[in-house]
């Protein structure tokens, strides 16, 4: 099955149409910025502008940074604050909607590093802000939004998100360290088995991964950017 995948971020959104069966993007992906303040028109707007450059008329899969209960928006860290309480599934005239990360997580234990693998497997997305997808033996847990952990009495992703090494002008060392300090606080609370890194830093895994120690296997996304557009796909039944 052939399936329009669009994944929104804080600051891009991103589409392009998936074969559901191989994962993998059967044209080039359209990006567009996020439109800023990201309120819930604009939004729908690009949106919609991706379905019209693919002229598609099939199944649509969109993603969404936050809480997505039954299509529903209940939380909006990285984007316009107006979007709680929206139905987003009606929004997007029917598209199945969910959480972010739980999208790229579901793409990567289909098709990327995590396949196969049983216990407790925590995907994590370092961009905007840090999304989160946990599966125990495989199912996800829905929704987990690890990123608004606190640490040092601040959300983790003020202080570890790639926004915020960009923001502070951090190198990679020095960002590396928290990092671990973020997946230590992680590996804690869940006693993984495995960390998967996502976001648009997987892939400069190579300038940071190095410097992270902890206990825990960390391996980067395989589906790398395209993880959410792909999960979305997935999600549509």
């Amino acid at each position: 099955m052939e399936v329009l995948g669009i994944d929104i971020g804080g600051s891009g959104i991103k589409g392009a149409p998936v074969d559901t069966a191989s994962g993998r993007l059967t044209e080039e992906r359209l990006r567009i910025p996020t439109p800023q303040p990201a309120k819930p028109r604009g939004v729908a707007e690009v949106v919609v502008e991706i379905v019209k450059h693919f002229d598609w008329t099939g199944p649509v899969g969109v993603t969404f940074p936050g809480v997505v209960v039954d299509g529903v928006i209940m939380t909006a860290a990285n984007v316009d604050h107006s979007w709680i309480g929206v139905d987003a599934k009606k929004l997007f005239d029917g598209a199945t909607v969910l959480n972010d990360a739980d999208a790229a997580g579901v793409a990567e234990m289909r098709f990327g590093e995590g396949r196969d693998r049983m216990g407790t497997v925590i995907m994590l997305t370092f961009g905007t802000g840090i999304g989160s997808a946990v599966f125990v033996d495989g199912v996800l847990v829905p929704n987990t939004e690890l990123g608004h952990l606190q640490i040092h009495g601040k959300d983790a992703e003020s202080r570890a998100s790639d926004h915020a090494r960009e923001e502070h002008d951090l190198g990679w060392e020095k960002w590396a360290g928290r990092v671990e300090e973020y997946l230590r606080h992680v590996e804690m609370l869940f006693s993984p088995s495995l960390f998967l890194i996502g976001g648009g830093v997987s892939k400069k895994a190579d300038k940071f991964l190095p410097y992270v120690h902890v206990d825990t296997a960390v391996v980067p996304a395989r589906l790398r950017n395209d993880a959410g557009i792909i999960g979305a796909a997935l999600a549509v039944k």
